[in-house]
């Protein structure tokens, strides 16, 4: 039993179901969201990494969470960002497994704590405070991502964050991992370990060891914390809508590199950064206005 006890979101899923054994999400919004719906934004979400090169977690994650709750938002994505991250594993060079976790353990400890708060956290933290902190963190990225201008005080934070000493990758790692948990984004891993210049083999090890390792850690924990628990919809059938949704965010990666070799990196660019921008946005309204 998880202490204390969560009371259970019982707006956001209807007793009715348009698939067996899959009830239909009930959004703060008109309309209704089906499953269908949920495999949609996922594969938008992957449409998105495929053409552009990045988004698909904070892209799927951001528009379920303009759609439902932001804790399902999270909780439907880990299986999807799982099994689109297992292709690390047939990159990892396992001669270097060793030096990875000798070098990096103190980083992927605690982004492996600072991921577990943050899922923690997930469950007890009001609606709209989870959407004031998800579209902030959306512009954020967006901020972040952005090539076209510099972002004051971008070089000093570089300088005296991203270091490789044990005390900046236990704190790094927290923060990375907080975020990790609680929003799904993973942009700030990659963005620490390319700061410090690793070589390939080091680097995907290290991914590998948060994206594939703490992510099978964050589906234990939310089961075990009542995040797959949401109204009248069973935990077996959430994780099953969640490990369902993996399959059209792999085609939606797949169609999105088609569709890359047609169109112009900066067009790309600017389109995915766009979206990104309107949902951010869409998100704090939907924080002001306490839905």
């Amino acid at each position: 039993m998880v202490w204390p006890p969560r009371t259970p979101d019982t707006t956001l899923f209807s007793k009715h179901a348009s698939v067996p054994g899959v009830q239909i999400l009930q959004p703060f919004v008109a309309g209704s969201v089906g499953p269908a719906m949920v495999l949609t934004v996922v594969f938008l979400g992957g449409l998105v990494k495929g053409t552009a090169g990045f988004g698909y977690a904070i892209v799927s994650t951001a528009v379920l969470a303009t759609l439902s709750s932001p804790t399902v938002a999270v909780v439907v994505m880990i299986l999807p960002m799982l099994v689109g991250n297992l292709r690390l594993l047939g990159e990892l060079d396992r001669a270097e497994i060793s030096r990875c976790v000798a070098r990096f353990w103190p980083y992927v400890l605690a982004a492996a704590v600072g991921t577990l708060a943050g899922m923690a956290l997930l469950g007890r933290i009001p609606r709209p405070v989870l959407a004031l902190g998800l579209g902030l963190f959306t512009l954020a990225y967006v901020a972040a991502t952005q090539p076209w201008v510099v972002l004051p005080g971008e070089a000093w934070t570089r300088e005296r964050c991203f270091r490789p000493g044990t005390a900046a990758k236990v704190g790094i790692g927290l923060v990375s991992g907080f975020v990790f948990g609680a929003t799904n984004a993973a942009v700030q891993v990659v963005a620490y370990l390319d700061s410090l210049d690793l070589d390939r083999s080091t680097f995907v090890g290290v991914l590998a060891m948060i994206l594939v390792g703490i992510s099978l850690l964050r589906l234990g924990a939310a089961w075990g914390l009542g995040l797959f628990a949401a109204g009248d919809v069973t935990p077996p059938t959430l994780l099953a809508l969640s490990a369902v949704a993996a399959v059209p965010g792999l085609a939606g990666v797949a169609a999105g590199q088609r569709l890359r070799r047609r169109l112009a990196e900066s067009t790309v660019t600017a389109g995915a950064l766009l979206l990104l921008t309107l949902i951010g946005l869409k998100l704090l309204a939907d924080s002001a206005t306490g839905l």
